[in-house]
C-alpha cells in the first residue's frame, strides 16, 4: 500500500515527547542554581558577628602599628602622624582658640656682602658652623690697597719734611725781619708756605685713613653670635657689592648668618581669624617634623598692613626657648591660646 508523502514527513507524538526530555532536565538545573544563589545572598546574624570581629582585629592591628611608629620616633605610644594631624585640626592644645600653620624663621638673617669688588683670598667657615660676634670669617685680597698704603707712607714722609723746612724758613724770616735785613713780605711768604705744608700733611693723612679703611674692609667679621646658614662663595672667587644684571655675574653675598637662639614662626592669618589674635597672646608651637614636641611662644608682632592679593595679615610668634630641633624654614603649627597674655 502506497503511503502519502506528507504522512511520511509527519513526526509521531511519542517521538516528540522523547526528544523533549533532555531540555527539561537542563531547565530544572538552571532553576536549582538560581535558587541556591538566592539562598546564599540572604543576610544572616552570623555574618554580622564575623564582620565586627574582623574590623576589631584590624583596629587592634592598626593601633599596634601606630604605637610602634610613635615609639620609634621618640614620641608617646599612639602618637602617629595621622593622629597628630587629626588633633591639630581639632585643636589639640587646651584653651586654643585658633590653630594655624606657618614657617620657622630666624628673627634676623644677615647676609654678609663685600663693600667693593674683590677676590676671596680665604674663607674660614662652612655651612652649619657656629660663629661668634667679631669672628673673622672671610678675607678678601687687599694687596692693591696695601701697596697704596705703602705709597702713602712715602707721601706722608715727604709732606712732614716740607712742614719741617717751612718751620725753619719762618724762624729765619722772623729773625731777618726783626734785624731789618728782609722785608715783612719774606716773613709772610714763609708763614704761608708753612701753612700749605701742614695742609698737605693733613691731606695725605686723610688719604691714609681711607686706605686703612679699605684694607680693613678686606677682613670680614661676623656681626652676631649664630650659625652659618649658607655659604655663597669659595676661595679665589670674584665678588662685588652689586649685581651686573646677569645671572652669571660675580656673587654679591658671601655668607648668610643667623642667630638660631632667636627664632620666630611667621603665620599668615585670614581676615576672619584676626579677632582671635592680639599682641602678647600666649601660643604653643608644634613643629611638624617633631609632633611630640611643644614650645611656649608669644605673639611678638602683627603686621601693620595686610596683603590685598592673599587677603591675609602676617603675624610673628616668638619662641621662648628654641633648641636644636627647630630648623629655619620648616613648617610648624601654632595654637593661639585664649585667656591672659603670656609674659
Amino acid at each position: 500500500m502506497n503511503q502519502d508523502p506528507l504522512e511520511r514527513l509527519r513526526i509521531a507524538s511519542q517521538a516528540k515527547r522523547r526528544r523533549g526530555g533532555p531540555l527539561g532536565w537542563i531547565l530544572a538545573a538552571v532553576v536549582l542554581v538560581l535558587g541556591g544563589v538566592a539562598w546564599l545572598s540572604i543576610p544572616r546574624a552570623g555574618d554580622d558577628v564575623r564582620t565586627a570581629t574582623s574590623s576589631k582585629d584590624l583596629r587592634m592591628k592598626s593601633g599596634t602599628n601606630a604605637s610602634a611608629q610613635g615609639k620609634a620616633s621618640g614620641g608617646a605610644p599612639g602618637m602617629g602622624m595621622g593622629a597628630a594631624s587629626g588633633e591639630a585640626a581639632a585643636g589639640r592644645v587646651e584653651g586654643s582658640v585658633l590653630t594655624a600653620q606657618g614657617y620657622i624663621v630666624a628673627r634676623e638673617r644677615i647676609e654678609l656682602s663685600p663693600r667693593f669688588m674683590g677676590v676671596v683670598k680665604w674663607i674660614g667657615v662652612r655651612k652649619g658652623d657656629a660663629v661668634t660676634n667679631g669672628q673673622v670669617v672671610v678675607r678678601l685680597d687687599g694687596s692693591e690697597y696695601e701697596a697704596r698704603l705703602a705709597e702713602n707712607d712715602g707721601q706722608l714722609a715727604v709732606a712732614r719734611v716740607a712742614v719741617e723746612k717751612a718751620t725753619f724758613d719762618v724762624r729765619r724770616a722772623t729773625e731777618l725781619v726783626r734785624n731789618q735785613v728782609e722785608m715783612q713780605k719774606a716773613l709772610d711768604d714763609a708763614r704761608l708756605a708753612l701753612a700749605s705744608a701742614e695742609a698737605t700733611v693733613k691731606q695725605v693723612e686723610g688719604a691714609r685713613r681711607l686706605l686703612e679703611t679699605w684694607v680693613g674692609w678686606c677682613t670680614i667679621r661676623s656681626p652676631v653670635n649664630g650659625v652659618v646658614l649658607e655659604r655663597m662663595v669659595d676661595g679665589d672667587e670674584l665678588v662685588t657689592p652689586q649685581s651686573f644684571g646677569s645671572g652669571r655675574g660675580p656673587s654679591t653675598s658671601l655668607l648668610a648668618v643667623a642667630d638660631l637662639t632667636d627664632l620666630q614662626v611667621e603665620v599668615d592669618l585670614g581676615e576672619s581669624d584676626l579677632a582671635k589674635v592680639r599682641l602678647g597672646q600666649r601660643c604653643v608651637v608644634t613643629p611638624q617634623a617633631y609632633r611630640d614636641r611643644r614650645y611656649e611662644a608669644v605673639v611678638a608682632e602683627i603686621a601693620p598692613e595686610a596683603s590685598r592679593q592673599k587677603g591675609t595679615l602676617q603675624v610673628k610668634v616668638k619662641i621662648a626657648r628654641p633648641d636644636k630641633y627647630l630648623t629655619p624654614e620648616l613648617s610648624a603649627d601654632v595654637d593661639f591660646v585664649g585667656g591672659a597674655a603670656g609674659r
